[in-house]
Order: structure tokens, then C-alpha cells, then sequence
């Protein structure tokens, strides 16, 4: 069985592991409000969702 002949070092580990790292949720424009929003999620402000009113907005 393959077995390291040296132990990898923590920088060399982090090294490998730089791009497993998770971005910020970019906003996009509600199509409906154009107020900022997450992406596939029911907009805040207006309560549309891919151009349908989904729930209620709270005045």
C-alpha cells in the first residue's frame, strides 16, 4: 500500500486547498423591481419570482 515517504507541511496542504474556497453570493436585479436580490431565491422587495408574484410583500 502507498504510504507518504514525508509529511506535507500545513503550507503546502493550505496551498492545495487555496481554491476550495467559497465565494460572496453576487446579487442580481430583480426583473419585476430591479432591486438587488439573490439569484434563485423569491425577491424581497417585491415577492416576485422568475416573473410571478409568489407571496405577499410585507408593507
Amino acid at each position: 500500500m502507498a504510504v507518504p515517504k514525508r509529511r506535507i507541511s500545513k503550507t503546502r496542504r493550505d496551498k492545495r486547498r487555496s481554491h476550495l474556497a467559497i465565494g460572496a453570493k453576487k446579487p442580481t436585479l430583480c426583473s419585476h423591481c430591479k432591486q438587488p436580490k439573490v439569484a434563485h431565491r423569491v425577491c424581497q422587495n417585491c415577492g416576485y419570482y422568475a416573473g410571478v408574484e409568489v407571496v405577499q410583500p410585507e408593507d
